[in-house]
């Protein structure tokens, strides 16, 4: 049944019956009448103190519950801030709705006050973008929008929305269901593709599974697991693969790439297949791509077609969902081969696990045994987001994720600034969760403002901050593959950050050895506000092992 309401009000209830639940942003000239709606609306609004954290709170609210984000912002340059964020987002292929405004469509392309071409801009970092003209297209572009950043390999997608088709009213009418040209989310699996593969795995001396993104928002783990355990197959992740299987299994290595654990590096570059799901092969994770890819066979389980050889030439790719995709997978190699418990390959991954498991590559270096404290004390289920840097190569290397969307961290874009307000995000999705931060000093300091949202909106988080007043990544390249030839790096003196806590209204500490950290993390988790942990460590600390760029697995720095 149509209704005669303005375009802002049609925005808000197009998005209560996607059931949106939260909004993070910060309103503008451009974004005032869909505000005013707002306030009328069950929907809660969280204040953010910069475009950016916006962007990012939505990102870590989407990865921590499974359902879209949704942010705001206004025209020019609220919608050019809000741009790293959604970039992020795409490039880890999180489903968010971006919501800007935008000058009258009598004034696009005259260079009005905050007018910037917020599509054009947008269009290389979204799935799509939508600019209504009038109120009546609104609804079909919030459904629409919410169908694309949902479905198939999952994105962020852009909703631009001119003032004057704000206030504009018309008769409206909100579709239940949106078909679009061309677009096919779903493809399913060839069944001749998945025979080939389970021949291929099944022939293999020296097979090893790596888990990526797509495994952990698929939610394709447990069937994992199962092929994993039918022939005793180790499973690699990438960085955004930690959490898709339990680290903690038997078989898991941990992750591989330039800051990949010793063992799994070396196990697959020692490996004859390679079962990829839900991965890309990025740069970082298989470093050179010429060595990595030689003398193996290398399967492909994604959703997304585009994938398919982009990186590897070489590669078998098996295009579908992954989890019907696996399932056939495994039922095949159980119609052609029973139960294995043992093969000379697992002997050599048992052993090479037990030799470096737990092994730390340098001496006095504190941050490891900050992180593996975090672990020890949070429970399985809680989450952890980590800032861009040397503290999230520590926290890929040391911290075990225990179930999907408990690691929330930037992989394809390396944001600087992402982890507090993502962390602030995946606190609303999962309010009964304890959710830590693991920061660099550097990175922090990006996005710290988001302190007031925390406090002013009572969402709780804990932040440890490994604090040695430098760069601390850009002080090691600069250390070992530059010649101890620092520029730029160095942070000076860092703001007392306890006492900067305090000054938004949290709490702040900062904390001497292991045993301090302990006795004030288990504080902080109580804390009814978010609570600022400030660990100092050396400013010569390094995180091995390490790849320097071009290189190869084989030639990690230990």
């Amino acid at each position: 049944m149509a209704s005669y309401i303005s375009g802002a009000q049609a925005l808000v209830r197009a998005l209560e019956k996607e059931k949106v639940e939260v909004i993070f942003g910060i309103p503008g000239g451009a974004t005032l009448t869909f505000y005013d709606a707002l306030k009328d609306s069950s929907i809660r609004h969280v204040l953010a103190r910069h475009e950016q954290s916006a962007a990012h709170m939505a990102d870590g609210y989407a990865r921590a519950s499974g359902k879209v984000g949704v942010c705001t912002a206004t025209s020019g340059p609220g919608a050019t801030n809000l741009l790293t964020g959604i970039a992020t987002a795409y490039l880890d292929s999180s489903p968010v709705v971006a919501i800007t405004g935008q000058v009258a469509k009598d004034y696009i392309g005259k260079d009005a006050f905050q007018e910037i071409d917020t599509v054009g801009i947008y269009t290389p970092v979204v799935k799509y973008a939508f600019q209504p003209l009038s109120a009546a297209e609104i609804p079909f572009d919030v459904k629409a929008a919410f169908y694309i950043a949902s479905t198939g390999r999952q994105g962020p997608v852009l909703i631009d929305v001119p003032k004057d088709v704000q206030i504009e009213k018309a008769e409206i009418d909100f579709p239940e269901k949106v078909e679009i040209k061309g677009y096919r989310p779903y493809i399913s699996p060839h069944p001749e593709a998945v025979r080939e593969a389970a021949k291929l795995i099944i022939q293999a001396q020296k097979p090893i599974i790596l888990v990526g993104g797509g495994a952990v928002k698929s939610g394709v783990g447990p069937k994992v697991v199962e092929l994993a355990e039918m022939l005793m197959i180790p499973v690699a992740s990438t960085l955004m693969g930690k959490g898709a299987i339990p680290e903690n299994h038997f078989l898991a290595v941990g992750p591989i790439g330039m800051h990949g654990t010793y063992h799994a590096n070396t196990l697959i570059m020692e490996s004859d297949l390679v079962i990829g799901i839900g991965v890309r092969f990025s740069d970082r994770t298989t470093m050179d791509i010429k060595e990595f890819s030689k003398d193996k066979i290398i399967l492909h389980f994604d959703i997304d077609p585009t994938e398919a050889r982009k990186n590897i030439l070489n590669e078998l790719p098996v295009i579908g969902d992954l989890n019907e995709s696996v399932s056939m997978l495994v039922s095949e190699i159980r119609k052609m081969m029973p139960y294995t418990k043992d093969s000379p390959w697992y002997k050599r991954v048992k052993e090479l696990k037990e030799y470096y498991e737990d092994k730390i590559f340098g001496e006095n270096v504190m941050s490891p045994l900050v992180i593996k404290k975090i672990r020890e004390v949070l429970h399985p289920d809680d989450i952890v987001t980590t800032e861009v840097g040397q503290a999230q190569a520590w926290a890929e290397l040391f911290y075990k994720a225990l179930a999907p969307r408990t690691f929330i961290t930037s992989g394809g874009l390396g944001t600087m600034g992402f982890g507090f307000p993502a962390a602030i995000g995946a606190k609303v999705a999962k309010f009964d969760k304890t959710v830590v931060d693991i920061a660099g000093d550097g990175s922090f300091l990006m996005t710290s403002n988001s302190l007031a949202t925390s406090v002013s909106e009572g969402i709780p988080v804990v932040v440890v901050i490994l604090n040695n007043s430098v760069l601390g990544m850009i002080a090691q390249w600069q250390r070992i593959v530059y010649n101890n030839r620092y520029i730029a790096s160095s942070l000076g003196e860092t703001p007392n950050f306890p006492a900067l806590a305090k000054a938004y209204g949290a709490e702040g500490v900062r904390v001497n050895g292991l045993e301090d950290f302990e006795k004030y993390l288990k504080e902080a988790i109580k804390s009814e506000v978010t609570y600022v942990i400030d660990v100092p460590i050396s400013p010569e600390e390094n995180v091995f092992p390490f790849v320097p760029a071009g290189k190869s697995l084989k030639e990690m720095i230990v």
